[in-house]
């Protein structure tokens, strides 16, 4: 496939999809999450892939959704023509994982993409925020859900509610991000944790990928009621 605001390459078994839209420091439409969705699927769908990277450039992985392209939507055009979920919400289905190595910004749908991911590996340099507020909106792919998933209440409700950022060193200690490493070690970091996946039994990383998701998103109450076979009211 060819395409206009992403990049694609391969390192051995590793689907590297880079973020092109550098002037709009990698702001998110529409167009930039199909083509997204159709790198990461159609890596899915390769036999000789066994794991994802997604990046941007040094300076920003994305700095948010683009405003300019939302703002003349109203509601109407929203929920009629399903937005987000009909092209953001596609990494969701990919089922090998995913790695964000996230670089400079990772704000408002920036840093709801990179936890789309399965983890983040992060830049020394990296910055996470939800600043939607500041506009007076709330985060719209994700970020009231799985950012307090992934770093707490207490924590996802400052930044919701203030809009301030939080550095790489902070996002690791709250849990947002797995690791963080120098800057010019970043793909090299996020390419040898790629490879060292790829080395595995595909069937048992993605198991292991869907296990984890499920128990991240369920209670382990309703987990534990749908292994029970037959149902415990037959």
């Amino acid at each position: 496939m060819s395409f206009e605001l992403i990049t694609t390459r391969t390192e051995g078994r590793v689907g590297i999809v880079t973020l092109n839209r550098p002037k709009q420091l990698n702001a998110l439409n529409d167009q930039l999450m199909n083509e997204l969705g159709q790198a990461l699927k159609g890596f899915d769908d390769d036999a000789d892939i066994g794991c994802m990277i997604v990046t941007g450039s040094e300076k920003a992985f994305a700095a948010g959704a683009d405003i300019g392209a939302m703002a003349k939507y109203t509601f109407a055009d929203v929920y009629s023509g399903d937005y987000i979920t009909r092209n953001w919400e596609t990494i969701r289905s990919v089922r090998k994982p995913v790695i964000a190595a996230v670089s400079g910004f990772a704000l408002g749908g920036g840093c709801e993409l990179a936890m789309m991911c399965d983890f983040i590996i992060a830049a020394d340099n990296a910055k996470f925020g939800q600043p939607e507020i500041k506009l007076g909106i709330i985060p719209g792919a994700g970020g009231t859900q799985r950012l307090p998933r992934a770093v707490g209440k207490a924590k996802a409700m400052d930044m919701a509610l203030t809009g301030r950022m939080m550095d790489a060193t902070e996002a690791e200690r709250a849990g947002l991000v797995s690791r963080v490493v120098p800057l010019d070690k970043l793909m090299d970091e996020a390419l040898g944790a790629a490879l060292m996946i790829c080395e595995y039994s595909l069937p048992s990383v993605m198991a292991a990928k869907e296990c984890v998701n499920r128990a991240f998103e369920g209670g382990l109450r309703v987990l534990h009621a749908a292994r029970q076979w037959p149902p415990a009211d037959h």
